[in-house]
């Protein structure tokens, strides 16, 4: 991961932390169940723009470096990753 992203997903991932304890505070101060539920989906929110983070950083650096090789085995095997990570993270 280079370095300008790795820096940007470690501040997201560092908040997302902060809202999780934030979270886990509120079901311990038995908080109205709906408050719960707006803070764990904006938690979710926060965790797929991370994903996508990684992920436009991996099309940029990982599958670029492939195309630019001209290596067709390496090309396949980076489409066939980026494949199989957007089917799993829609589910």
């Amino acid at each position: 991961m280079r370095d300008p992203a790795k820096s940007s997903v470690l501040k997201r991932l560092n908040r997302i932390e902060g809202q999780v304890r934030g979270i886990s505070r509120m079901v311990e101060e038995d908080r109205y169940c709906i408050d719960l539920i707006t803070q764990i989906s904006a938690v979710r929110a926060a965790l797929r723009r991370a994903e996508e983070e990684v992920l436009r950083d991996h099309v940029a650096h990982c599958v670029e470096h492939a195309i630019r090789s001209g290596d067709a085995d390496e090309q396949r095997k980076k489409v066939a990753e980026l494949m199989d990570v957007i089917s799993r993270s829609e589910r």
